[in-house]
């Protein structure tokens, strides 16, 4: 047995201590990693600016446009969201009633949920979309602490990464160079391809929800389309929430025909066919994975990991999946049959 090569005891050190950091800061880390991936996306727009300024500048530029981005998007959904506070507070005023009724039986749903779980589903939902501003305020230091770790990440990793790439390729040794090598590239293909198709869906699901909101006959269609848009840009959301919510309203009103169109054209056709056939197909046609392969990484990161799984899970399938195909390409004797 050959004895531990005393030069690697930096880089075990160095995982070590990067796998502390990750349990430790977990729920920051969430950030980081976001953060990290949308640097790795903004990546050549950084490189074509850095080509007219300083890589300082650009770096500074590319994250102030992120936040310009983000701070309109949240701007212009608290506007529409205040502009319909009295839907929003019908809609929950409604349902908190059906459920604060003793009468109310939650079990004619046709499945088995304690009202106290639906009280909580209930409340978490009136917290978000309709006192909104106090959840905001209760939550600012943490909003703030996240929103930093977030931008630092990413504005620190466009000006940085190049140089932590080159460095790590560097010291890994020739076979395992190329491996990284095309393991950087499918990544990139893959966060791309991720981002890119959120925004594609959520766009989408504003456009094909107006006809359903229309057959609903409940008005406010722009709004209730623009609230299933909105949740499903939202990956841990995802626009289901806005159905349900408002398939709760439906049914607290008595009104089958709605829980119906909700249910079926809503929930099932807005909501689940995109995730089920448009998203991963787009993500797995750039990356040539199987469609079925991207709805397991995405549904399943967003379970186990939350936001951050959302662009992990995707990521890791494909890594897998690239390194099995590595492995058995390389595997092939030179008549072309495999060894297995």
């Amino acid at each position: 047995m050959k004895p531990f090569r005393a030069d690697l005891y930096p880089s075990v050190l160095l995982v070590a201590l990067t796998l502390l950091a990750f349990m430790v800061l977990w729920s920051v880390m969430d950030m980081v990693l976001l953060g990290a991936s949308l640097a790795v996306v903004l990546m050549p727009l950084h490189h074509r600016i850095s080509r007219r300024t300083q890589p300082l500048i650009s770096s500074v530029i590319v994250t102030l446009a992120v936040a310009a981005a983000f701070i309109g998007t949240a701007a212009l959904a608290l506007h529409i969201f205040v502009s319909n506070a009295d839907t929003l507070n019908t809609i929950f005023t409604t349902i908190g009633a059906w459920l604060n009724n003793p009468s109310t039986d939650p079990s004619i749903l046709g499945f088995s949920i304690p009202k106290p779980a639906l009280t909580r589903m209930f409340d978490i939902g009136n917290a978000l979309f309709v006192n909104y501003e106090k959840t905001i305020v209760n939550d600012l230091p943490v909003i703030v602490f996240k929103a930093f770790v977030f931008f630092f990440s990413l504005s620190v990793l466009l000006l940085k990464g190049d140089r932590i790439k080159s460095r790590i390729m560097s010291h890994l040794p020739g076979p395992l160079h190329a491996y990284v090598t095309r393991m950087s590239d499918v990544t990139v293909d893959t966060l791309y391809v991720v981002y890119v198709v959120q925004i594609a869906i959520a766009v989408l699901t504003f456009f094909i929800a107006l006809p359903v909101f229309w057959f609903l006959g409940y008005g406010n269609i722009v709004f209730y389309s623009f609230l299933a848009a909105f949740t499903e840009l939202i990956p841990v959301l995802g626009s289901s929430v806005a159905f349900i919510i408002i398939g709760a309203y439906a049914f607290s009103l008595g009104d089958a025909r709605g829980v119906l169109i909700l249910f079926i054209l809503g929930y099932g056709i807005v909501s689940c066919l995109p995730e089920i056939s448009i998203r991963p197909v787009l993500v797995g046609r750039r990356v040539k994975i199987h469609p079925v392969l991207m709805f397991i990484g995405i549904i399943g990161g967003l379970i186990t990991m939350g936001l951050a799984g959302f662009v992990l899970g995707p990521v890791i399938v494909v890594l897998l999946i690239t390194s099995y195909r590595m492995y058995i390409r390389d595997k092939k004797e030179p008549n072309g049959i495999v060894v297995l």
